[in-house]
């Protein structure tokens, strides 16, 4: 049943009643935060003043919408379909006959043309926002003589221009992207262009050179990766609203989904932030304090709006009344305007804990932005956190998501072990703590510390994972989308059936994999940027334990993959792995010359480190590290071997009752052919094996 969607007048109305409400909310808490206020030395001007604060309220507009609007055309919205047409690539899966359910997807097309519009929108705006925060920052009008010049030194030297000059760059791509796009997959590869351009953003953000570096950036890209797609998704929801059609049930059930874990990852990066921000209870009565606290007030009562929609007008849709849906649309994307107009606020305003540097810091300190803890005790090793708010973000959803689909499977009458989501659990933690616990605290300045970091994860951890078999339990607990559209199931079969995976995944290639990128990564600079740049060690972490996985999975998994050799090839390229990381880790036991030396050469650690001895040490931990497990899973290697024979027999012997073993009569044919030349199925008397099924052979 097609819901009736509100009147164009009434959505226009709605939409630019939340314009007016961001605009007047951003120019009220700029004036009381202070943050428009004339400086007394280089001061702007007026312009400047108030112009940073209305771009900056356009550019998160415009990249809210953009956001929401690829998240609507790429996981929530469905195309309309040709007839016979099929899904397509945009699908994403297997799909040849087409969708049993017809969409209208007259809703799509406004979606991806609202994307292109306001990520053109949001290129244009971060261009000015470049030029006025150059001016804010100088104290110079942009019409003074010799402002040109001095902004384009800004956008090439200054470490603050080089990343608003990054941030434009990845914008306009997204832009490209989004304008470009014309199907589902279009539109989710446009969604990760967008996210990738909010990198620079949130390594230049407010409290970036704080204390812990990489919480404060890494809780503030959480922050607006889903914010922008829950409130940016709002927003289209209401604009596509007069064409979405009979498609309103499906899309509202997708988006409510989106919108909540949406508001979980909010809630998570939120908090780490005011960790970093506010220095104690008393910083709250401060402007930013006062700011952030609306801001969390508005942001709980879309939750609890979102909270209304899930539980009472979504089931509701079907049967039609979906006025009520529409009202409370509207409300929230008031709300949600308001949560837009103080934000833009708040990260224009100074926070409580400055931003003073460290006085004398101690080299450790200088290197890597952090105090040096203690030296190393089993205790320090089991309990010192230094979180990184992203990595525990993903384990905790991967942690979420293993328990309900396995619940989902049980509900449904399906058995699926509890030890898998048990081994699942368990390498998740170990994840946990290689990242963020006492490994990560000091890996950044031991050599054999980093080395467990990195044993752990490309040996001991994807073996938890692979007994877990996450992807096996993800298709077989997930709902297919009958519409054509993407879902997450649909995603995941394009990733499994894709090019990339089936090459990665060939137990070969996995096997070279795993010894290649530990050569390449530790005897290149890639090794001492992991240590330096927080994206390249992301990377080390996302690479090396897929690769692990990957390998593991083609020697004892049953996750989806290429085709699996026998045995005794298994077997081989793990003898062949082992072999090699020996290689690996005695080179590094007995190397003369430091790796990363202008890092770990010059920590200057106080409890006395010889640099040299410790890389030597981590050399036989990685011997000693990638040992172990892999005779672990050799060993389990051979037992499934043995298995897999035992079931080979069994099958053999029931085929033989069932045809009066016409193998073993064959076989013994043949042999008596090849001793005396008998003719074909006769034995040395001339008789069929079958007259005498007891006769040996020769």
């Amino acid at each position: 049943m097609t819901s009736p969607a509100p009147s164009t007048r009434w959505r226009v109305r709605t939409l630019a009643s939340a314009a007016v409400l961001a605009i007047v909310v951003t120019a009220v808490t700029a004036s009381l935060s202070g943050a428009v206020e004339a400086t007394a030395l280089s001061d702007p001007g007026a312009l400047v003043r108030w112009g940073l604060p209305v771009t900056d309220l356009l550019v998160t507009t415009a990249a809210t919408v953009t956001m929401g609007a690829l998240t609507l055309a790429a996981f929530v919205l469905p195309q309309r379909q040709v007839p016979g047409a099929g899904r397509g690539r945009s699908g994403g899966a297997r799909a040849p006959r087409g969708p049993r359910v017809r969409p209208d997807g007259a809703a799509w097309p406004i979606a991806q043309r609202t994307a292109a519009a306001a990520s053109v929108v949001w290129t244009l705006g971060v261009g000015v926002q470049l030029v006025l925060t150059y001016a804010q920052v100088a104290g110079r009008a942009p019409t003074e003589p010799g402002f040109t010049a001095e902004l384009e030194l800004f956008l090439t030297r200054i470490e603050l221009g080089q990343a608003g000059l990054w941030a434009l760059a990845l914008t306009a791509v997204t832009a490209l992207a989004a304008v470009a796009t014309a199907s589902a997959a279009g539109a989710a590869w446009s969604v990760v262009a967008g996210a990738v351009a909010f990198i620079p953003v949130a390594a230049s953000g407010h409290a970036a050179g704080a204390a812990d570096h990489i919480l404060a950036v890494g809780a503030l890209y959480l922050h607006l990766i889903p914010v922008t797609m829950w409130i940016g998704g709002l927003v289209v929801l209401m604009i596509v609203s007069p064409r979405i059609g009979r498609d309103v049930r499906s899309a509202a059930s997708r988006y409510s989904a989106i919108a909540a874990w949406s508001l979980a990852l909010v809630v998570v990066s939120g908090v780490a932030s005011a960790t970093v921000r506010l220095a104690g209870p008393s910083d709250l009565l401060t402007p930013y304090g006062a700011l952030l606290i609306g801001k969390a007030l508005l942001t709980l009562a879309l939750g609890l709006l979102g909270l209304w929609h899930r539980r009472r007008t979504i089931p509701r849709l079907a049967d039609g009344a979906s006025a009520l849906f529409w009202r409370l649309i509207a409300v929230e994307v008031l709300v949600a305007a308001a949560v837009i107009g103080m934000a833009t606020t708040l990260s224009s305003t100074p926070p409580p804990v400055p931003e003073i540097p460290l006085e004398a810091p101690s080299p450790g300190e200088l290197i890597t932005g952090y105090p040096v803890p203690v030296q190393p005790t089993a205790f320090g090793w089991a309990f010192f956190v230094r979180p990184d708010v992203l990595v525990l973000a993903g384990i905790g959803s991967a942690a979420v998501m293993l328990v309900r689909w396995c619940l989902r499977l049980r509900r449904r009458g399906d058995a699926w072990p509890w030890l898998r989501v048990a081994w699942g659990l368990l390498g998740l933690g170990v994840l946990a703590w290689v990242t963020s616990g006492g490994a990560a605290v000091y890996g950044m300045i031991l050599f054999s510390a980093h080395m467990v970091q990195h044993m752990l994860l490309v040996m001991l951890i994807p073996i938890f994972l692979v007994l877990a078999a996450p992807v096996t339990l993800a298709l077989r607990a997930l709902p297919g989308r009958q519409d054509g559209s993407l879902g997450p199931r649909e995603l995941m079969l394009a990733v499994v059936h894709s090019r990339l995976a089936a090459f990665f995944g060939n137990p070969v290639i996995a096997a070279i994999n795993v010894v290649l990128s530990m050569f390449v990564f530790y005897f290149t600079p890639l090794f001492q940027y992991s240590l330096s740049n927080h994206l390249v060690h992301l990377w080390m972490i996302v690479h090396f334990t897929l690769t692990g996985y990957l390998f593991v999975n083609a020697l004892i998994g049953i996750d989806p993959g290429p085709t699996r050799p026998g045995y005794p090839i298994r077997l081989l390229l793990l003898f062949a792995t082992m072999g090699f990381h020996a290689f690996f880790g005695l080179f590094i036991a007995q190397s003369t010359s430091l790796i990363a030396a202008p890092w770990f050469g010059a920590l200057g650690l106080p409890w006395g480190v010889d640099a040299l001895a410790d890389q030597q040490l981590g050399g036989y931990y990685a011997w000693a590290f990638g040992e172990v497990p892999s005779l672990v899973l050799a060993v389990a290697l051979g037992i499934a071997w043995i298995r897999d024979d035992e079931r080979t027999a069994i099958r053999l012997d029931r085929a033989a009752a069932r045809d009066g073993e016409a193998d073993l009569a064959a076989y013994n044919a043949m042999l008596a052919r090849m001793a005396g030349g008998g003719t074909a199925g006769e034995t040395d008397d001339g008789r069929s094996p079958r007259d005498n099924p007891t006769q040996e052979t020769r």
